[in-house]
């Protein structure tokens, strides 16, 4: 086997890149170390393709013996689908490479990031520096290295506003960035970039102030530029020379062509352009042009209108401050917000506009064991208790598709909204129930992603979940040249569309809790991102200022339709007495109930889940199950046994006591069946409780008068000379 390796030091670990004969029929392939996680990055080429797009792949393969274990679902040990995890660590690596291929370029190109190994550090950012290394010493046509690094801010560190960057943890470990509700993390930021620009950014936050984000992206360039050094260090000895890349060459007569039919259109546009009226131009260029040039790609027609569409929304942008739409570059368009009124089934909604994107969020609410089983390489048994999801159907863009399922972009979508949320969420000791939310993407026109962290947090009020603070989102995007650009706010279809930036940033009034950014170019410099950072604020402080008016903070109660969980505290011992054998005696407690659910933690929190009453008789039979009885506790019990000298009284699920027969009345009685019969309930006050842990009981302590009212005489023997308890005799326990 040949082998040579290169390493660098980031963040107090030693990165290193193996180069080795193991998949030598790819085009490029490399194997990248950091601590105990490892993967192996493939890059292959294929055929030219005939879609009118750039196909492009990028598959992130967990192994399950990556983490040492044996995993997998009860009756299939072995890989499946991907989880989500995966999929958007994937989806990382795809956003950061895709714009550094050549624009035009059609050939297949597939990128296969296999983990080998997992332990103190997430291989999303391993999997992005192993893909640049791979495909820059690979043949395939690509302007990189590109580079990748994750930036950690600890929940117990108080970061200054101007100097954070001293506090700010370079690669943390899992230990570090656990996700917890609350997040143990204050920020987790994940950055790539390339010669001093960004070109993709994740952050999941707990309302951090934009100042420490700023100094947390200058703390990232400064370790990806060592990365970007040490890869291009490795490029000049390890590289192929890369194969030609020639574009599709543009006739005169297509320019032409192109001027005569749709210039006129865009000056009768005078500067509005609608999706509408660009959908009619696209159908009447694809329909002339190809009649014009019956010999001419499709492909080369349809990327030639699309540049030109690029050079006018761009050029309306910068050199005249114009939108597509007629919006200030800093506008936001109409909003509208609505609480609850959907149905009284559902549990909460939100409905939330902006513009032309609509998004209805449905909320249920469920009991602890409602939870979300995760079981993947990253982590393991661990329950996720809120979840949500993302709808888009092709109805939202007025067009015919597949319904049902979910694709890749659903996930990534879901998650970035779900991560924005979690901040504000309540922990399990205050809120114990499971939350799902459906996005429901009613209409688009820009940034539902965004459109989804409003309607959620509206929902999640409108269900009268405990959130700290509401949170909305707003998509900024970017129009940019080589000496000048613009920050748009509130970007729609045309402007994501043939724009150069989507920055996607969520928030409260507090701070930032979530950051997504992809790029059409090479990269964004960081000043750039400030101004685009400050603007969403001010787009953030709008759209909070419309949900508030609607609902200004959660209601008081939870739907009536939503199950009701009643908490009890039980001894660490006595959660076996309350399992039983087998879980007899938790089973019997739910078939009796009929509550939907008990679900009882390691520290003794035993929650009960039950709707119409059924919580609050199952969270009663718990009671009275690991009830510590005292000295002067009272009950009503049946009799269950009969002595010589005294009946035997149930006061619980499990105990009984004796009452003496002098116990019985205040007046001597001659037989115990002169005054109690088997099954019959009488009252009873615990007496005595023996060192041998029995239970010593008096009716006539409890009630004087219940003989009388019985009507039980007075027996005629003499003294008081009644039998006693065998020492021996024990309570009786059921």
């Amino acid at each position: 086997m040949q082998k040579k390796e290169y390493s660098v030091e980031i963040g107090g670990k030693t990165m290193v890149a193996e180069f080795n004969d193991w998949a030598d029929q790819a085009n490029g392939s490399v194997l990248l170390r950091y601590g105990n996680s490892a993967c192996l990055a493939t890059v292959v080429m294929g055929k030219e393709s005939d879609k009118d797009y750039f196909p492009l792949t990028v598959e992130y393969e967990e192994k399950f013996y990556a983490a040492g274990a044996i995993l997998g679902s009860r009756f299939m040990r072995r890989e499946g689908r991907p989880s989500d995890e995966a999929v958007l660590s994937g989806r990382i690596v795809d956003r950061t490479i895709r714009p550094l291929f050549p624009k035009g370029m059609k050939r297949d190109v597939q990128v296969i990031v296999t983990v080998l190994s997992i332990e103190d550090y997430d291989t999303d950012i391993l999997a992005v520096n192993a893909a640049s290394l791979a495909i820059a010493t690979s043949n395939i046509p690509w302007n990189g290295p590109v580079s990748a690094v994750r930036i950690g801010l600890e929940d117990s560190l108080d970061v200054a506003r101007d100097k954070g960057s001293d506090e700010l943890i370079v690669n943390p470990t899992y230990g570090q960035r656990q996700d917890e509700l609350p997040p143990k993390a204050k920020m987790d930021l994940t950055v790539s970039g390339k010669d001093g620009l960004v070109n993709m950014i994740e952050v999941n936050a707990r309302e951090v102030d934009e100042k420490i984000l700023d100094a947390a992206l200058l703390r990232a360039s400064e370790e990806i530029e060592k990365i970007q050094a040490w890869q291009k260090n490795i490029i000049a000895e390890q590289g192929k020379k890369k194969l030609p890349f020639v574009a599709l060459e543009i006739t005169s007569e297509i320019v032409a062509a192109f001027a005569e039919i749709i210039e006129p259109k865009l000056k009768a546009l005078s500067g509005i352009m609608t999706k509408e009226a660009f959908g009619e131009m696209k159908s009447e260029w694809a329909a002339q042009a190809t009649l014009k040039f019956p010999d001419a790609e499709s492909r080369l027609l349809n990327e030639y209108f699309e540049r030109r569409i690029d050079e006018y929304v761009h050029d309306l942008a910068i050199k005249e401050g114009k939108r597509v739409d007629g919006r200030a570059l800093d506008e936001i368009r109409p909003l509208f917000a609505q609480a609850g009124g959907i149905s009284p089934v559902i549990h909460g909604t939100g409905l939330f506009y902006r513009g032309q994107t609509h998004v209805l969020a449905a909320l249920t609410l469920g009991g602890p064991g409602d939870a979300q089983l995760i079981d993947t390489i990253e982590f393991q048994d661990t329950k996720k208790t809120f979840m949500l999801h993302y709808n888009f159907p092709p109805f939202s863009v007025g067009e015919t598709g597949r319904v049902g399922g979910f694709n890749r972009r659903m996930t990534g979508h879901g998650a970035l909204a779900e991560k924005s949320l979690r901040a504000v969420l309540p922990t399990k000791d205050v809120f114990p129930y499971t939350i799902r939310i459906v996005s429901e993407c009613l209409a688009s026109n820009g940034s539902t992603s965004m459109a989804t962290v409003c309607a959620s947090s509206i929902a999640l009020m409108d269900a009268g979940v405990p959130i700290t603070r509401p949170v909305a989102g707003i998509a900024m995007g970017l129009m940019s040249d080589a000496n000048t650009y613009k920050v748009l706010t509130d970007i729609q279809g045309p402007e994501d569309h043939h724009g150069d930036m989507d920055f996607k940033v969520a928030g409260t009034s507090e701070g930032v809790t979530g950051v997504q950014m992809d790029v059409k170019v090479d990269g964004v410099p960081l000043k750039v991102l400030t101004e685009a950072f400050a603007r969403a604020k001010s787009a953030r402080m709008q759209i909070l200022e419309v949900i508030q008016k609607e609902i200004s903070s959660p209601r008081s109660d939870i739907s009536s339709r939503a199950p009701k969980i009643l908490t009890v505290k039980v001894k660490v011992d006595q959660i076996g007495l309350v399992i039983g054998p087998g879980g007899k005696t938790i089973n019997g407690i739910r078939e009796r109930t009929k509550c939907d659910d008990i679900t009882i933690e390691e520290d003794g929190t035993v929650f009960v889940t039950g709707r119409a009453g059924t919580a609050e008789a199952a969270q009663k039979e718990i009671l009275d199950l690991t009830r510590e009885y005292m000295v002067g506790d009272k009950f009503e019990g049946p009799v269950v046994r009969l002595m010589d000298f005294g009946a035997f009284v149930k006061i619980g699920p499990n105990n009984d006591g004796l009452v003496h027969v002098s116990e019985m009345a205040p007046f001597r009685i001659d037989k115990v069946t002169d005054a109690v019969a088997l099954g019959d309930v009488v009252p009873v006050v615990i007496k005595e409780i023996d060192e041998k842990g029995r239970y010593n009981l008096s009716i006539k302590a409890a009630d004087p008068d219940w003989a009388v009212k019985k009507g039980i005489k007075p027996g005629q023997g003499g003294g008081n000379d009644y039998g006693k308890r065998n020492s021996n005799e024990r309570p009786r326990r059921f």
